[in-house]
């Protein structure tokens, strides 16, 4: 309506109506020469008048824009929920079919398996869970463990050393799909005796100058020159003790253990391999271009790993992973690190300065009245 123009007060909008103007559309229209004929309407206040017309039905359409974009927000995020929820129902679904037909299926050598497993030593410390929910329970829970992947089940190629102990590699071999079993493994076939020639002592300023400096600490892991990892079990008498052996070496171990899955998609195998090298890191992040004709595999490195102090041995890992455990699918494998400029925000360039001599507006409509009244 007419009153809801800025600076135009009661009195001027019964002037407007009296010379035919009843819409702030058709005040907009109007030129300050055909306004200013209006009797009591000056040039300098049609002009006004005219102004706040056009900007009045400018930010209704703008209010109108903004919630019809608000509505198509909130529709591409209903759209969404609803297309993930139909995506987990199908997830849900294909796994129950998945299920049954892989009960009651004996495992086998070779096999791509997810594992859950809970391991104690045989004084009922769990040492290992396969969710956070039961590191937890265990009292065992760590965020930063969490976040890089360690309460997970276990990818395991069935029979191939390096994914899990040598004894629980052979009870796999005996085991069915979503059977559990209980199981004590010797050290063995665990993580071997206890070694005294594993044992190292070595006086604290020798260990300072090879740690930068720093005194050792209790439960501090040192790596030395042969790339061994020891733990400062012992500072005693000017000497620290490290023992390279494994923490769980000499052990009887005690796991639960329960074959959850079996992978048989590439994609899925590819991104076991991913995660596994890099834990903490979503396989999903890296793109991906495969060529099976050419048995040639490009891995684009996403920017938030390319700084990884482990990024050299992620690579070779993984390329032997692929190029060994694959069925001969790939022979190449290449890593491809992209480093884009980043993007500068524009400057907002400064307004103008008005100048001080400016004549304004509101002392032209004044004196349009005055004039308008004297006459």
């Amino acid at each position: 309506e007419l009153k809801d123009i800025k600076g135009l007060g009661v009195k001027s909008a019964e002037k407007l109506k009296a010379g035919g103007i009843e819409s702030v559309e058709k005040l907009a229209q109007l030129s300050v020469e055909e306004l200013s004929k209006v009797e009591g309407i000056g040039k300098g206040s049609a002009k006004k008048y005219i102004e706040g017309a056009k900007t009045l039905l400018n930010s209704s359409k703008e209010e109108s824009i903004s919630k019809i974009e608000e509505k198509d927000k909130k529709d591409k995020e209903q759209e969404a929920i609803a297309k993930e929820e139909k995506d987990v129902e199908e997830e849900l679904k294909r796994l129950e079919k998945k299920r049954e037909k892989l009960k009651e299926q004996s495992i086998k050598k070779g096999d791509f398996v997810l594992v859950k497993m809970t391991g104690r030593t045989e004084k009922g410390h769990i040492f290992q869970v396969s969710s956070p929910e039961d590191a937890k329970k265990a009292g065992i829970y760590d965020e930063k463990k969490d976040k890089q992947g360690f309460y997970t089940p276990e990818f395991v190629i069935v029979g191939k050393s390096g994914f899990v102990i040598e004894g629980i590699n052979e009870i796999l071999e005996t085991m069915k799909f979503f059977e559990k079993k209980s199981v004590r493994i010797p050290p063995t076939k665990a993580f071997g005796k206890r070694e005294a020639q594993k044992i190292d002592r070595m006086a604290i300023q020798r260990f300072k100058k090879l740690n930068e400096g720093k005194p050792p600490e209790l439960g501090q892991t040192y790596i030395n020159k042969k790339g061994q990892r020891g733990t400062v079990t012992r500072i005693v008498q000017g000497r620290v003790i490290i023992d390279y052996n494994h923490p769980l070496a000499g052990q009887n171990l005690e796991y639960n253990l329960e074959v959850i899955d079996k992978i048989e998609e590439f994609d899925k195998k590819l991104a076991r391999f991913i995660e596994l090298r890099m834990p903490g890191a979503k396989a999903d992040q890296f793109k991906i271009k495969f060529e099976p004709k050419k048995k040639s595999i490009e891995i684009e490195i996403p920017q938030m790993h390319q700084f990884n102090q482990g990024l050299l041995m992620f690579k070779f890992g993984l390329a032997m992973d692929l190029q060994n455990y694959l069925d001969g699918t790939i022979d190449t494998v290449k890593f491809l690190e992209v480093f884009e400029k980043p993007k500068i925000p524009e400057t907002p360039t400064p307004e103008p300065e008005q100048n001080q001599n400016h004549k304004h507006e509101h002392d032209d409509n004044k004196s349009d009245e005055s004039n308008k009244e004297k006459k």
